[in-house]
């Protein structure tokens, strides 16, 4: 599919050809062109619904489709959390590839423990002493 446009803007004429499916709407709004894309259908499992509904008659949500965008909203942000914890995983593998880091044996956890113990004593020994 192939489609001209002529487009009147604030700066005179313009010219548009648009190559490809029928994926979306192209929308001319303030002077910008955007494609709008087509909605999506989207089936709910009868849980799924159901537990919608009931967010939807308790006043959580407004609609289904509040449901599915607050669905979305989560998973973006666990996609995120997770792409940040991989590139703190490929640091630290790095990291060790430098030689950097302890190696873990029962003696080194003790002696680990120790060390966070005592760290810990002494913040806390500081913390007393300064509010006194």
């Amino acid at each position: 599919m192939s489609v001209d446009c002529r487009l009147r803007t604030p700066r005179g004429l313009g010219a548009l050809r648009i190559e490809g499916g029928s994926r979306g709407v192209l929308a001319l709004r303030e002077g910008r062109i955007s494609l709008i894309l087509k909605a999506m259908d989207i089936h709910l499992t009868p849980d799924q619904k159901a537990f919608a509904c009931r967010a939807i008659e308790n006043g959580r949500l407004h609609s289904e489709q509040d449901a599915v965008q607050e669905a979305l909203a989560l998973w973006e942000e666990r996609e995120r959390r997770r792409a940040e914890f991989l590139l703190t995983l490929d640091d630290a593998k790095a990291s060790l590839a430098r030689g950097e880091g302890r190696v873990i044996t029962p003696e080194s956890m003790q002696q680990l423990a120790q060390e966070v113990k005592e760290r810990g004593r002494a913040r806390l020994l500081a913390e007393l002493t300064a509010s006194r």
